[in-house]
């Protein structure tokens, strides 16, 4: 499907199509320990294919000074897939034809997700809208009439389906198409409260996760939905959200993404609208109604997609052997204050790719961490 050397994610949509061995061999991989979707594009693209990756994990561990790291066995990929298709859920692979175009352009892009639903609304701009889940009724009137106005102006809203804010957006756009971000697998609706709203979205939006079958959300979960919800989106509004809001984590996410942010602003006297507020301090767009939205997104939807970000310089990559000498001076120049991959070039004297390559086998060992910005740090 691939070669080495060549960057699946700066491919358009719909450019693969993957055979059902090589669907169960990228789950595999997408399962396996310490392969996060920043480590499955960096294999990929050295070796080629997710089977002869899958190969040459063990040995990359070892050389990053880890222990040997769990594979997701073929058999346990084939049950995931079964659950799946007895669920009517699709494993999508990035690059394929449902998968969301936006979403692809993220650095953190999932190499797989979960869908179900009316497919059809992935197609059209998407626009997030979040909030509290201690919502006010002014807060819920708001989201619902930004929601409608958007869904008639063409747009599908994104939300997390998350009590207050979420579920009113969802609601308020169930005729025109909405999606629900998913922090579970497909089979673990959270909250619970919410799984007759999510089974009527379905008729004409739809569900996406990039967790397996079975998984029941976390804390820690709730941060990469929020990612998913800004790459999916144009742009985020943020309609309620208190200080230290989860809201408000998605807002930072967008603007990593260089996608708008909005914010309804609320009363000073109202702990629901200091997050919204210092939004506006900081400069997200003010939205009292839908043409506030409609003003900052058109013009950009009238423009054509740059993909000058996805371009990378792959072609040396399967050679870049750091060597032992090199990989000492990388991880002695780690630490647990992040810095960039080029610092870590200036500072070491090696090749981008090598580095590159030194930090794939740090990661997969366990020992490193992806921190916002692309920057890293050692564990």
């Amino acid at each position: 499907m691939n070669t080495p050397g060549d960057d699946l994610f700066a491919r358009p949509t719909a450019a693969i199509r993957l055979t059902d061995r090589q669907r169960l061999d990228w789950l595999r991989l997408a399962r396996s320990e310490n392969v996060g979707p920043r480590t499955f594009r960096e294999l990929i693209n050295i070796y080629g294919s997710a089977s002869a990756a899958l190969e040459a994990i063990p040995e990359l561990s070892r050389r990053g000074g880890g222990r040997s790291i769990r594979i997701v066995s073929l058999a346990e990929a084939e049950r995931e897939m079964a659950r799946a298709a007895a669920f009517g859920v699709s494993i999508v692979a990035i690059g394929e034809r449902d998968y969301p175009d936006r979403l692809r352009r993220i650095a953190s892009a999932p190499p797989l997700i979960a869908l179900r639903g009316d497919l059809a609304c992935l197609s059209r701009p998407m626009i997030g809208l979040v909030g509290s889940r201690n919502a006010s009724i002014a807060g819920i009137k708001m989201a619902a009439l930004l929601a409608r106005g958007l869904g008639q102006a063409g747009f599908t809203t994104v939300s997390g389906l998350a009590r207050g804010i979420d579920a009113a957006a969802h609601e308020a756009s169930l005729a025109t198409g909405t999606v629900a971000v998913l922090a579970g697998g497909q089979d673990q609706v959270y909250p619970a409260d919410n799984e007759p709203l999510l089974t009527r979205l379905l008729h004409a939006g739809a569900a996406i996760s990039e967790m397996p079958m079975g998984h029941e959300p976390r804390a820690r979960d709730f941060p990469r939905r929020n990612r998913l919800i800004a790459g999916l989106s144009i742009g985020v509004i943020v309609v309620e959200a208190a200080e230290r809001s989860g809201s408000l984590i998605t807002a930072r996410l967008a603007l990593e993404e260089n996608r708008e942010v909005f914010a309804v602003p609320g009363s000073p006297l109202d702990p629901r609208a200091e997050g919204t507020n210092r939004l506006l301090k900081q400069g997200a767009t003010l939205v009292t109604e839908v043409d506030d939205v409609l003003a900052v997104l058109n013009p950009i939807l009238a423009r054509p997609p740059d993909d000058a970000a996805l371009e990378e310089d792959e072609h040396d990559m399967q050679q870049a052997d750091p060597g032992d000498d090199g990989r000492q001076r990388i991880l002695a120049l780690l630490g647990p204050v992040p810095v960039t991959p080029d610092d870590i070039v200036r500072a070491s004297g090696l090749g981008a790719a090598a580095v590159r390559v030194a930090l794939l086998e740090l990661e997969l060992a366990g020992r490193l961490h992806r921190d916002p910005g692309g920057r890293v740090s050692l564990l």
